[in-house]
């Protein structure tokens, strides 16, 4: 895959000629040289429209069909616009070995448009799984071809989203989803993988709260040694995503509420207990009780809040009488 051996390629195709071949010969359903992953045809369809098939696509001739080594979106396109023909340059069947179209149909695509992160991933599991490239070739030669690192936690991180489901394909594009989250997807199985998508795809989630309800589930299922789709379709979290009128972002902050409580019992239970405690002791909604993190330390923190003198010395007030209360002794007690 060195440049001087793309050089060669090119010139070679320049000098083939271009034949217009039949729509109708063209095997669209042989996807052996194809990496398209939701296409958008839009621009290339009002670019035929506009000014015509710019660049041929490459055929190999295999029996009474041709074959489609690059292409597929043009044709496509073609096919929808009712065009019975295509603009072509044709290979015979055994010009060379299927390695090699497929070497050429990828260096024809990185020169016309590019990959996006599905489309790799399925083009270096075909490289390894398809056209039996060793692991080690792959890593130090196409990864860098891809513009990634040429290391093997990179090459298994795209294999394992090659292997994803299509939906978690299309989430992984339209959020941008990172490697490492990549990676969380795929420790799940594919039942637990699609249940954590109906949750994740209704929250609209960034980066890092990805990440940490990736986390929570993933813990929670560890210590409570049950399935991760179980723990989403709990009534508590279906009745959060259920309610229309809260915002993602309203529904996130909930959601990782109950997961917390889920993943930290124990911390529920005391921050149960701590708030049954403050609302006995009956103050005013302008007073606010802060336990420590986690109830990691012994001091509490009061907040009040006030506009007018008067509504300085009621919250004064109610301060002062807290001594008396065997709630508020207890409350200094259980932190």
């Amino acid at each position: 895959m060195r440049s001087t051996n793309k050089k060669i390629e090119d010139e070679g195709m320049l000098d083939m000629d271009i034949r217009k071949v039949s729509v109708q010969q063209i095997d669209v359903s042989d996807k052996t040289y194809s990496v398209n992953f939701v296409p958008d045809l839009q621009k290339l369809r009002t670019s035929i429209e506009e000014v015509g098939l710019i660049q041929p696509v490459l055929l190999r001739k295999k029996r009474d069909q041709y074959q489609i080594i690059c292409g597929f979106r043009r044709i496509s396109v073609m096919e929808d616009l009712g065009k019975s023909e295509i603009e072509s340059r044709v290979f015979e069947e055994k010009e060379r070995d299927a390695f090699q179209f497929f070497s050429l149909s990828l260096h024809e695509n990185l020169t016309t448009r590019g990959f996006n992160a599905v489309e790799k991933a399925i083009a270096l599991d075909k490289l390894i799984h398809r056209f039996q490239i060793d692991p080690a070739a792959v890593i130090k030669t196409y990864l860098p071809f891809f513009s990634l690192e040429p290391n093997e936690k990179i090459l298994n991180t795209y294999l394992s989203l090659a292997q994803m489901e299509d939906e978690i394909k299309t989430y992984v594009l339209k959020e941008e989803v990172s490697r490492s989250n990549i990676r969380r997807l795929s420790t799940l199985t594919p039942d637990n993988r699609m249940a954590v998508l109906s949750l994740v795809s209704a929250l609209k989630l960034g980066e890092n709260r990805l990440r940490e309800i990736l986390t929570f589930l993933e813990e929670i299922s560890r210590r409570n040694q049950c399935k991760e789709k179980d723990i989403v379709q709990r009534s508590e979290i279906q009745a959060v995503l259920s309610q229309k009128e809260l915002t993602p972002s309203q529904k996130t902050e909930r959601i990782k509420k109950v997961l917390t409580d889920l993943r930290y019992p124990k911390l529920n239970q005391l921050e149960k207990a701590f708030e049954k405690k403050r609302k006995d002791l009956n103050l005013p909604s302008s007073i606010s009780f802060h336990h420590p993190p986690f109830f990691e330390g012994k001091r509490l923190k009061i907040e009040f809040q006030f506009e007018t003198t008067e509504e300085y010395r009621t919250v004064l007030k109610s301060l002062s009488s807290l001594p008396d209360k065997k709630e508020f002794e207890e409350m200094i007690q259980s932190v």
